[in-house]
């Protein structure tokens, strides 16, 4: 990719991401406009720079985007919002830049998670929670029902914002892309 392409995600796409991951930080939710937003600048970069390929590309990091987060919704183990932002940044990065921010948010994500529980005491409840998960998923009838939901441990667990872990995660492929660049 050019680096004039990059300058421009820089511009519009890391600002972008930083505020989805403030709102959702703040609201625990990520605005479909902003989602919306963030894609359609997406498109049209990939589209001005690198023409039909780049909206391919753009195409390709959605549906990778979507991919990966796609089950863990539809078994309500976070928002749609989420998924969503996940999809937008894929426009931005194309599929394997998308499915290396998704690994490396997933680990920040599960970094996070610990933090959170043993700075909240919940180790117990966080226990109990996993294993009302495993039972979750060890049945056909419940894997994809509100039982074991993100939102069903009400007091017991502290809802991460997953769009700070993506967000997070984006950033360091971003800027890790952009330095190789550099270094080229």
């Amino acid at each position: 990719m050019s680096y004039e392409y990059w300058l421009t995600a820089c511009a519009i796409m890391v600002p972008g991401i930083l505020w989805a991951s403030w709102i959702d930080y703040k609201e625990r939710r990520v605005p479909n406009w902003l989602n919306a937003v963030i894609a359609c600048a997406g498109f049209t970069a990939q589209g001005w720079f690198f023409g039909l390929q780049g909206l391919g590309s753009g195409m390709l990091g959605l549906l990778v985007g979507f991919g990966v987060l796609i089950l863990p919704w539809l078994m309500h183990g976070m928002g749609a919002g989420d998924v969503k932002l996940m999809m937008a940044i894929g426009v931005w990065l194309g599929p394997g830049l998308t499915l290396w921010s998704f690994l490396v948010g997933a680990l920040v994500g599960g970094v996070i998670a610990v933090v959170m529980i043993v700075g909240s005491g919940r180790m117990w409840n966080a226990w109990a929670n996993i294993a009302t998960i495993m039972c979750k998923l060890s049945s056909r009838s419940t894997i994809f029902s509100e039982f074991g939901s993100a939102r069903s441990f009400g007091e017991t667990s502290q809802l991460l914002p997953y769009g700070v872990p993506l967000t997070i995660g984006t950033l360091g492929i971003f800027f890790a892309q952009l330095a190789l660049m550099n270094a080229a």
